[in-house]
């Protein structure tokens, strides 16, 4: 019982909303935009969408979505926590049961174009990756995720020596090379890479958001007085940090601070001018926590 109540803590109502709208967009954007023209998505559902074509009609993509999925964040329970693991997998479910509704329930034809975009596989393919990649950017905002490679990629992938997006990019090739094999034709996969292009761009805009901001590393030994004018400029304060120089042996400190896009120059114009030979170095920042926002 003390288990269960604890799991039940960690999970938040609200966000079991915002998940069945993330499932809804993405098998709307799958379902309209992609499958009806034989397109594949990435991952997990790109598989599954693929085992839908060549085996019997009672093996659907909605069940195939399930199968494959619910295996794999189950296997990743340890690792990503129970949180994550009944937010993904209930986000699946929704991904498939509307996925089973609009092809097998709605009176929405998708047998053989797309309802929105017709035979234009340019459109489809963007259209589909913006649409799919908005429900798979929502779901990993608020906690999960809706594909099992998400899970296989932070599993696997350092324990074979590479970045977790090289090894998504790795499955999803070989995915296409085996889809172009199977149908006897490029043309499909090809125009899917524009997708899972497009999809991925549309997950890093949802979950970071358009206006990034950066990470200003500032190197000087007039860290007081830039500190005191960064905050007279822009209400807030940075971190400085006590530095020796690595070829001088000088001693010197570092600035930590936070800037948007649109105040990189201003906080160039700043620094150089009390310090002309401070050194900075800026980094995207993709996410910024306090104490108010947990």
């Amino acid at each position: 019982m003390r288990k269960i109540r604890s799991v039940m803590k960690e999970l938040d109502p609200k966000v079991f909303i915002a998940l069945t709208i993330a499932g809804i967009i993405n098998a709307f954007g799958v379902t309209i935009f992609l499958f009806p023209v034989k397109l594949y998505d990435s991952g997990i559902s790109g598989l599954s969408m693929l085992l839908d074509q060549v085996t019997p009609s009672g093996m659907t993509l909605s069940l195939f979505l399930l199968l494959l999925n619910i295996p794999i964040f189950a296997f990743g329970l340890r690792k990503q926590g129970i949180a994550f693991t009944v937010y993904s997998i209930f986000t699946v479910g929704v991904y498939s049961l509307m996925s089973f509704l609009i092809m097998k329930v709605f009176p929405i034809d998708v047998s053989f174009i797309s309802p929105l975009a017709g035979s234009d596989l340019l459109l489809c393919a963007i259209f589909g990756g913006v649409i799919s990649g908005i429900g798979s950017g929502l779901t990993i905002r608020f906690g999960g995720a809706i594909d099992g490679i998400d899970v296989l990629s932070v599993i696997f992938s350092k324990k074979i020596g590479i970045s977790i997006g090289t090894f998504v990019m790795i499955f999803n090739t070989i995915l296409y090379i085996i889809c172009g094999i199977t149908i006897k034709s490029w043309i499909l996969p090809l125009y899917s890479i524009v997708t899972y292009y497009i999809g991925s761009r549309t997950v890093d805009f949802v979950v970071e958001g358009i206006d990034k901001s950066k990470c200003a590393m500032i190197v000087t030994t007039k860290a007081s007085e830039i500190s005191d004018a960064l905050a007279e400029n822009f209400d807030s304060s940075g971190t400085i940090v006590n530095a020796i120089g690595g070829y001088s042996k000088e001693s010197k400190e570092i600035i930590y601070f936070i800037v948007n896009h649109f105040q990189i120059n201003k906080l160039k114009k700043i620094v150089h001018n009390i310090d002309p030979a401070a050194f900075i170095s800026l980094q995207e920042v993709s996410d910024i926590i306090r104490k108010k926002d947990m």
